[in-house]
């Protein structure tokens, strides 16, 4: 009786503590989903514009139901925007933005935290901006509705946007670290009650006791394991439908109605300037190893009659030929629109599995080691946008311009290469210095290294 009564006590105390952890990460998390509502308004009634007469055209009694969910919302991140600045004032962050790392200690490896913080602290500042987008547009509007004070994270500091609802602080106090510009002083030493590392063991062992902890492994490796089975499942389907559409499209479907067509209306042989000169040139070539292999006395020598029949059946064998090749150019076209129909249907009708892939695919890229994201950085660049690349994106012009019949337009093709991977690689650029710095900048320094 006793053992149970103290599991039960513990299980109360774990979660009362799990409780008051998770209050940060609660009240942001339903301050954003007022935010999305509100945004989700603005992009269906009002053209992505602010909630107000001048954005759409309705009628009072519509607008004032709108202004009033406007307001609702608005209430509602207030009121989560003051519950997560005051709780997150009593614990601390996954990672202080800003801090330095301790000796012998690297920045992923700082205060013990690895890479899942860093990514969560990352996904927390992505929240914060995108609701401080939302609420931006009605501050200016409407001061005496409460915006909250949405922090934004800049360069290292903790900004408010709207200094009027900032706490009072006591100006003459050595340990305020409020400025007069509302910027919090994340590089100040915090104060604690009792010691971190006292707390953060005091948290492993009361883990460790609670008797659903083993029950939580295995919940969380299941759902990992269903991911991923999902991810792969959906990667297999975005490749295997479209390929599969294509060929029964193409053999049973659009073939046999442009064999027909072609047919019936006598089409011509070849479907561009490109193919006809190439069936000339095969001609040629084989008038010429026809006659090298007379002269040589390797075949018999032949009349000028004879000869011109063997040319004669060599043409008739290389229109066949070209004639074929058109038609399927032909085929192709329809046959890659109908597979990116069914591509795009896949999209659309499975949102839910694009979003377990991208979680997917987000835990695979940074959970790789530093050495190997910057590898993959430097394999995707240099093939794609690096020094030899042209060549590359050449072969993949002309061959898709084969493929649809088109004749090679050298200008478009040279034109291409001079913008497109300049493009690519701005973006891959912007990427690095936007996302991938912040994430992971051992990555980035290890990247810059490799390239050097």
């Amino acid at each position: 009786m006793n053992t149970s009564l103290w599991h039960r006590i513990v299980k109360y105390l774990y979660s009362a503590n799990q409780w008051y952890r998770e209050t940060p990460d609660r009240a942001l998390e339903q301050a954003y989903d007022a935010a999305l509502a509100i945004k989700a308004i603005e992009d269906e009634h009002f053209g992505g514009q602010g909630i107000s007469s001048r954005s759409g055209d309705y009628g009072h009694s519509t607008l004032s139901y709108f202004k009033s969910e406007l307001q609702k919302y608005l209430k509602v991140i207030q009121t989560r925007m003051v519950e997560f600045n005051a709780s997150r004032s009593f614990l601390e962050l996954p990672e202080r933005v800003g801090a330095k790392p301790k000796a012998g200690q690297s920045a992923g490896d700082q205060h013990g935290l690895g890479f899942d913080n860093k990514e969560r602290a990352s996904l927390v500042f992505e929240k914060l901006e995108f609701i401080d987008g939302v609420i931006d547009k009605y501050i200016n509007n409407s001061r005496s509705t409460a915006i909250v004070p949405v922090v934004s994270a800049v360069n290292g500091q903790v900004k408010s946007t709207n200094s009027s609802f900032q706490p009072h602080e006591n100006k003459g106090s050595a340990n305020s670290n409020l400025t007069q510009a509302g910027e919090v002083d994340l590089n100040s030493e915090e104060v604690n009650l009792l010691p971190r590392s006292l707390l953060g063991t005091l948290n492993r062992i009361t883990k460790e006791l609670n008797p659903e902890a083993e029950k939580e492994v295995v919940r969380n490796f299941r759902n990992s394991k269903v991911k991923t089975v999902i991810s792969l499942r959906f990667i297999l389907l975005l490749i295997l439908v479209p390929l599969l559409t294509n060929q029964i499209s193409k053999n049973f479907l659009v073939g046999p109605v442009v064999d027909h067509f072609r047919v019936k209306q006598n089409a011509p042989v070849f479907i561009n300037l490109d193919l006809e000169e190439e069936a000339f040139k095969e001609l040629e070539r084989f008038e010429q190893h026809l006659k090298f292999e007379t002269l040589i006395g390797r075949v018999p020598s032949i009349s000028s009659e004879e000869t011109e029949k063997k040319i004669a059946e060599k043409a008739v064998e290389i229109a066949e030929e070209y004639r074929t090749e058109s038609g399927g150019a032909i085929k192709n076209i329809f046959a890659d629109l109908i597979s990116c129909m069914a591509f795009a249907a896949i999209i659309v009708t499975n949102k839910k599995e694009i979003e377990i892939l991208k979680s997917f695919m987000d835990d695979v890229i940074y959970g790789l080691s530093d050495s190997a994201k910057a590898f993959v950085i430097i394999l995707f660049t240099d093939v794609f946008v690096g020094f030899h690349s042209p060549h590359g994106w050449e072969i993949i012009l002309e061959g898709l311009s084969r493929h649809l019949g088109l004749p090679e337009n050298r200008q478009f093709i040279f034109l291409f290469i001079a913008t497109f991977p300049v493009i690519l690689d701005t973006v891959f650029k912007y990427w690095i210095f936007r996302y991938l710095n912040r994430s992971s900048p051992s990555a980035v320094a290890t990247y810059k290294n490799m390239n050097e």
